[in-house]
């Protein structure tokens, strides 16, 4: 089987920010919830199987006690902001896997899946949809792999590799060195992309680095900004990755695509899942 595992805050901010702009002020109160469900839809009409969707909950983490400038819910759109359980709740009446984070991130959630579906031998291959440059850590091989939807790739090891210039176990590494402004931590000053993956490549990771490359209070940093980059993976989040198959909608769903205003879904679901019938 092949495991796919969706950041659903990731796809709720597409789905909010691309479908806005052709729906206008004129946008249903869940117009972004409907995509992500419709965009869900369309994987398993692909032939996805198995899936399962990890979401913020809420923005803020345990890394928010560790780095005060660390990402927060500032600014976010409130009518964003005010899809987000809607959206859990919504794949659930969809009979979705649904992970919503609270302390640990919706990363975090995904690394932990990939972590225990990369465990099962029965598991030919897990998908990680989602952009963050965090979750390249995961990537195992060919077989666990990101798939970016931004950029169309599939990124296994090497492909980690290329883009980088160091392989997926020294992504936190490498992000601690650099930065991560869409966390919120700012590297180490002076060094870009180039010259953490020359030091990287040549030292190994930051523990490893010897006396003058990082020195004082930039190697504590350093360690820091490592920690924040570095994804959590035992959140307990399935016993079983038979819990990820997708049977159909629940006896709910109906009154979801009701309160969505999409009485498209409950349709396409209800044809999606006529594969799965015994």
């Amino acid at each position: 089987m092949t495991i796919h595992l969706v950041d659903g805050t990731y796809e709720l901010f597409r789905q909010f920010y691309g479908r806005r702009r052709f729906l206008g002020d004129d946008a249903p109160e869940l117009f972004a919830v409907a995509g992500v469900l419709h965009s869900t839809l369309e994987m398993i009409e692909d032939g996805a199987t198995h899936l399962g969707v990890a979401t913020d909950h809420v923005i803020e983490s345990f890394r928010n006690d560790l780095w005060a400038d660390y990402k927060t819910g500032e600014g976010i759109d409130p009518d964003l902001l005010a899809q987000f359980h809607p959206l859990e709740e919504a794949l659930g009446a969809m009979g979705i896997a649904v992970w919503p984070m609270v302390e640990l991130e919706a990363d975090d959630g995904l690394a932990s899946a990939a972590r225990q579906a990369g465990e099962d031998e029965r598991v030919e291959r897990v998908c990680i949809w989602a952009n963050d440059k965090d979750l390249a850590q995961c990537v195992r091989g060919e077989r666990i792999v990101q798939v970016d939807r931004r950029n169309d790739e599939i990124r296994d090891a090497e492909g980690v590799r290329e883009k980088f210039g160091v392989p997926p176990e020294l992504i936190p590494d490498f992000l601690a060195l650099v930065g991560d402004a869409q966390d919120g931590f700012p590297g180490i000053r002076g060094i870009g992309n180039v010259t953490a993956g020359k030091l990287l490549n040549r030292h190994g990771p930051i523990e490893s680095f010897p006396a003058g490359v990082l020195d004082g209070e930039n190697r504590e940093l350093a360690l820091l900004f490592k920690d924040l980059a570095t994804l959590r993976t035992d959140a307990p989040l399935f016993d079983d990755v038979d819990e990820l198959r997708w049977t159909g909608p629940g006896e709910g769903f109906a009154a979801w695509a009701e309160r969505i205003g999409d009485d498209r879904l409950p349709g396409r679901a209800g044809k999606a899942a006529e594969r799965f019938a015994p």
